[in-house]
């Protein structure tokens, strides 16, 4: 009997995964939506699911397969996603119609991950747009420059280690990862970490341990494409409760310790805590002008936020920064050790910066233009975004994937992928993508680069809220590290690069070994 209950059940979901999967084949064919057809369960993610590749492979094979078209069909594991290859509907839904398409992907719920479900990436509508109302102060950049402090001292402390290790094959991923690691807990958290010295430190390995996904964290984020709402009621997580709990206790003992004791300290929990409550001062970047965050923040929030609330924006400015700007920072450590003429280039505009104004500066920073060059070039070939998800929340018509055919129609719940690496690697809109070339972003050729076709940070009222942040201590750890080594290729540096099978993170698949030699002439 028992057999024949197992028998019945297995049954029952075969047939109901090839119904979902016909279905899906049903609903593009109906719209004269071009799709590869996948394989039931796993839909076009059968090789990343299984590590043989990187998720982004997945998505650029779709991509490629249909070179003529505004838009394709992209199954991933039982659910339908239209892929945007065109970049004026990427305008058009980040930005001309976004009150369309408001809001992010679910990725997780506010019941199961409550700091994740509970950040300013997942919230909706107006719920979102009064988050971001609230917070957008707390990245102007005038309390970046208040921030350069924290992120110049720990740069002092990767170079420090560095010159322990001159010479030698170093992991730069481990290093990258330490220096994001203790800029967070430094510039966020208000702690002073140095996790080059105190290497198994608490902050660092709670952090290590909230991307390092085990079989079973992986196994689930499967079952949570394919049934999310079963997985909701089963009430399983992915991040570790002590991760978790963790954070959410580092945030709220801080908060009350400075409540009680009328402490300040200028970092992100305390502009958090101020935003929260209405008293964060605008004033202008550094230019006099003022920008979004500006604007938005004329009005007072509507309501003051929770200690929970304050602590999921900490959280998710720990998950979106530790790894984003780690991997960053190592395939541009990587690109430079590969090209060194770009590397050179950039050392002589560091060494004339140092001349004419000494140690690097707020006021100075955005005189280097070379560098940022390298680090556009940096986020075009190598994103961290790798997509920019949006749901559609108000009925809209997407214009015909392609001359001759009909318009599509969405509707509120549907989602699409609007491309960033695909478009940043496409040969139409960036020449040689392969090539690593910064001087595509200087002021004589950036005119070049079409609207919607370099995006690493997203676009529209739903842009990186960080930017500021991230770019700021990119700039300082790279000023820091050419000021002071020559970075070259060994016998492990990994050229070409191909990335480590993985969900998520752009990385080197066998890792990035370089060595550091010391400059004499800085």
């Amino acid at each position: 009997m028992i057999i024949e209950i197992v028998v019945f059940l297995l049954t029952s979901l075969i047939v109901y995964f090839i119904y979902t999967h016909k279905s899906i084949h049903k609903y593009f064919d109906d719209r004269g939506i071009k799709y590869l057809p996948g394989v039931p369960v796993f839909g076009n993610n059968l090789r990343s699911l299984f590590l043989k590749c990187h998720v982004l492979d997945d998505l650029e094979a779709v991509y490629k397969a249909f070179p003529e078209e505004r838009y394709v069909g992209y199954i991933e594991g039982t659910s339908k996603i239209i892929i945007i290859r065109d970049p004026e509907i990427t305008k058009n839904i980040t930005v001309k119609d976004f009150q369309h398409f408001t809001d992010h992907k679910i990725f997780f719920s506010e019941e199961t991950e409550p700091l994740f479900g509970g950040s300013l990436f997942s919230m909706k509508g107006e719920r979102w747009h009064s988050m971001r109302t609230t917070l957008s102060p707390a990245f102007t950049s005038s309390k970046m420059r208040l921030m350069m402090p924290f992120m110049s001292e720990i740069s002092s402390n990767i170079v420090e280690y560095l010159k322990g290790h001159t010479n030698e094959d170093v992991d730069v991923q481990d290093v990258m990862r330490r220096y994001t690691n203790d800029v967070i807990a430094s510039a966020a958290f208000g702690l002073q970490v140095n996790s080059v010295k105190d290497r198994d430190n608490e902050f660092f390995t709670i952090g290590r341990d909230l991307f390092s996904f085990t079989l079973f964290q992986r196994f689930y984020m499967i079952l949570v494409g394919l049934f999310p709402n079963f997985t909701k009621t089963l009430g399983i997580t992915i991040f570790p409760k002590k991760v978790i709990n963790f954070f959410k206790g580092l945030v709220v003992n801080t908060m009350q310790h400075r409540e009680k004791n009328n402490i300040y300290r200028p970092d992100m929990i305390q502009l958090l805590m101020e935003a929260s409550k209405g008293t964060l001062k605008d004033e202008s970047d550094t230019n006099g002008n003022k920008s979004e965050s500006n604007e938005a923040s004329k009005q007072k929030p509507a309501k003051e936020w929770s200690v929970e609330e304050i602590a999921s924006q900490v959280f998710i400015f720990f998950a979106a920064g530790y790894e984003t700007s780690a991997s960053t920072l190592v395939m541009c450590v990587h690109e430079l050790a590969l090209n060194p003429d770009v590397q050179e280039k950039l050392y002589q505009e560091i060494k004339e910066f140092k001349e004419k104004h000494g140690e690097i500066t707020f006021d100075h920073i955005h005189n280097l233009k070379y560098l940022d060059c390298v680090l556009n070039e940096t986020s075009r070939k190598w994103s961290a975004a790798l997509i920019m998800d949006r749901t559609c929340t108000l009925p809209y018509e997407l214009p015909p994937p392609r001359e001759g055919a009909k318009p599509v129609q969405l509707q509120p719940g549907d989602v699409v992928y609007n491309m960033v690496n695909c478009i940043h690697m496409d040969p139409i809109y960036h020449p040689n993508p392969e090539k690593f070339e910064p001087e595509r972003f200087s002021d004589e050729n950036k005119h070049k680069i079409k609207p919607f076709t370099y995006m690493p940070f997203g676009m529209g009222p739903r842009i990186c809220i960080g930017i500021r942040f991230a770019q700021l201590e990119l700039k300082i750890l790279i000023f820091e590290l050419l000021s002071n080594f020559k970075i070259v290729k060994c016998s492990k540096t990994m050229d070409p690069v191909v990335l480590k099978p993985h969900a998520f993170n752009i990385q080197p698949k066998d890792d990035s070994i370089v060595r550091f030699v010391p400059r004499h002439d800085h």
